[in-house]
């Protein structure tokens, strides 16, 4: 007689666990870009506002940056309606780094820099977390 309260309880713990996997998969985003192809890694697993909230960022010109046509950063402009490829390019250009490279240089670069966040190629790049947008 006592499997039967053992098996609830394991049904309800399974539920739970589940139900909280579920509910991570629908706060997940990635940073993923259309002009990549044949990735060798997932897309960057990346929870936009908790990231934010975290690295109390607020101006989104922080990452999304803009730059002149003499190359020099734009303080008030903000590219956050674009993808990173509307400007980088799969390979460099001129003084634009390439596509993957702007990525690296943003992010891994930010966190170098303050000596905080992730560094290696699999704390952001997690497999089995590839979701599309």
């Amino acid at each position: 007689m006592q499997k039967k309260p053992r098996c609830i309880i394991a049904s309800v713990m399974v539920s739970l666990f589940i139900l909280a996997a579920v509910r991570a998969q629908d706060e997940m985003m990635v940073v993923n870009d259309p002009a990549f192809k044949d990735l060798r890694r997932p897309p960057a697993v990346f929870r936009h506002d908790e990231h934010n909230e975290t690295a109390q960022i607020e101006d989104c010109n922080e990452c999304h940056h803009v730059y002149d046509e003499a190359g020099q950063l734009v303080e008030d402009e903000s590219s956050e309606d674009q993808r990173c490829s509307d400007c980088h390019e799969l390979q460099a250009s001129g003084d634009k780094p390439a596509l993957m490279k702007a990525f690296h240089l943003n992010c891994k670069g930010c966190h170098q820099e303050k000596k905080k966040g992730p560094v290696m190629c699999g704390q952001c790049h997690v497999r089995g977390f590839a979701w599309a947008e």
